[in-house]
């Protein structure tokens, strides 16, 4: 196979914020996996744990979505502020039926955005919510004068405003949000949206509930009524391997054909992303509006012996392939598509990382996201392949001087050589790292934490102007090329 890289060709800008993520009020996703409060005798910092900020930062998070996800349309943030023993208790419905103490909310949220440096992704209540309250929520948050809302916020130890990067009116209105029609939320969106006011100079950007997987007329109707009042719209889509909710496949043990079921249906993102990138061309041809991606991810069954309402699942290297394909999705269509959200953190769904009291492991989708985090605000790169491949997946992105090649062979068996070849300015490769497994379901555990691993790569070498990568199976690549 031979791969091409038209180095002098000036691409879109890959955001950084595809590589966002996303921490739900949902099992364990909060608390244990972020925060364990002050007096925990694991190590901690403002009550959240030190060892996943440290990970986390190490894979550059760009910005973290809260609360929800379908908590977010019954969080009322007026709960979750003021002395920690004094906070109201609430049922969290959507996720076990537990009992949510609200001990993590609003200064707590800012205060890991601050350990990690990452910006912000507030999802508003428009479900079970008033417009008072969330225009109450972002004056809390935003305004650096008197106010009633600046002055409560001050009392309860916070004298300057916070920075609020996003904002999303809703999430999943077409379902747990609240059951709506398009027409309906369009105009709820207009509404709400009003209410979003400016506090000083900082800007809000202001992201639409979009559609679920393939409902395009959900996205024509909302771009039709509301776009010129939004910043961003949103979808969601999940990969399941069976496609069938009730029974979706398990997260280890599956088969060979469950494997490329499951890429398979990692790769329809392309499909969604074009198809609705297409009705929004129609009422937004300067692409002003950003696709926001801000739930993506695997979805498997829970694990045996875990709550169902806590969607914990174990994060193997199929996963690795599903994100490293989905990421390279991302890229060439970042002309569009300006943040995603992988779904979830911390110990939820496709996670970063899995936790157990003190315990923490690192999964092979972490490692993805290291691998790839050079791309992040860099200029994508034209590339063709030939002949195409149905099992390599690769991208290329250039900064400065510096330029990222990543590819993913997610065949089972297949060792692939691939020749590398440029068009424009000659880089010359630097180095490599990958990750890569000996069986299909490989996965780190607590005792057991390094089975997949990022190493140094080394299987590249430079003939004339040919750079040869004997890519093994099921892995992951990324080699950095310098002038």
């Amino acid at each position: 196979m031979k791969i091409t890289m038209l180095t002098n060709q000036k691409g879109p800008r890959i955001s950084k914020y595809i590589y966002g993520q996303f921490a739900e009020h949902l099992g364990r996703g909060i608390y244990g996996g972020l925060w364990v409060g002050e007096d925990s005798s694991i190590p901690n910092k403002n009550g959240i744990r030190t060892d996943v900020v440290n990970a986390l930062k190490a894979i550059n998070v760009p910005v973290v979505r809260w609360p929800g996800g379908c908590f977010a349309d019954e969080y009322h943030w007026k709960d979750g502020v003021g002395e920690a023993s004094k906070r109201k208790t609430i049922v969290n419905t959507n996720w076990g039926g537990v009992t949510e103490t609200n001990r993590f909310g609003t200064h707590e949220y800012f205060e890991l955005c601050s350990q990690l440096a990452c910006d912000t992704y507030i999802n508003g209540n428009v479900g079970s919510g008033t417009v008072q309250e969330m225009q109450e929520w972002v004056e809390y948050m935003t305004m650096p004068g008197e106010s009633p809302m600046a002055s409560w916020r001050r009392k309860n130890g916070r004298e300057d405003p916070w920075q609020v990067t996003f904002l999303g009116i809703g999430n999943e209105n077409w379902g747990c949000g609240g059951n709506m029609r398009p027409e309906y939320y369009a105009d709820l969106y207009r509404r709400y949206q009003t209410f979003v006011r400016k506090y000083g100079e900082q800007r809000i950007s202001k992201i639409a509930c979009g559609a679920n997987s393939g409902n395009y007329q959900w996205t024509r109707v909302l771009m039709e009524r509301a776009a010129h009042f939004m910043d961003g719209i949103s979808l969601h889509y999940y990969t399941v391997p069976s496609g069938e909710w009730h029974d979706k496949g398990n997260a280890t043990g599956f088969t060979e054909d469950e494997w490329k079921t499951t890429i398979k249906r990692a790769k329809r993102m392309d499909e969604l992303i074009s198809r609705h990138a297409k009705i929004m061309d129609q009422y937004d041809p300067e692409k002003k509006v950003g696709m926001i991606v801000d739930e993506w991810g695997s979805w498997y069954n829970v694990e045996k012996g875990t709550n169902p309402g806590f969607l914990f699942q174990q994060n193997t290297i199929r996963d690795a392939m599903v994100a490293a394909v989905t990421l390279t999705i991302f890229h060439q269509h970042a002309d569009r598509v300006r943040m995603a959200n992988i779904a979830q953190m911390v110990n939820v769904l496709q996670a970063m990382l899995l936790t157990e009291g003190d315990q923490m492991v690192k999964t092979p989708t972490y490692y993805v996201f290291d691998l790839y985090k050079a791309h992040q605000d860099g200029e994508l790169i034209g590339t063709y392949s030939d002949p195409s491949s149905d099992t390599i997946s690769y991208t290329a992105s250039k900064k400065g001087e510096t330029l990222t090649l990543s590819i993913c062979n997610y065949d089972l068996s297949r060792t692939e050589k691939i020749a590398l070849t440029q068009v424009g300015n000659a880089y010359h490769p630097l180095q490599g790292e990958y990750i890569a497994a000996e069986t299909r379901d490989a996965h780190n555990t607590f005792d057991h934490p390094n089975v997949v691993i990022k190493k140094k790569f080394t299987g590249y070498k430079m003939q004339e102007n040919t750079v040869t990568v004997i890519a093994p199976p099921m892995s992951v690549i990324t080699l950095t090329f310098g002038k």
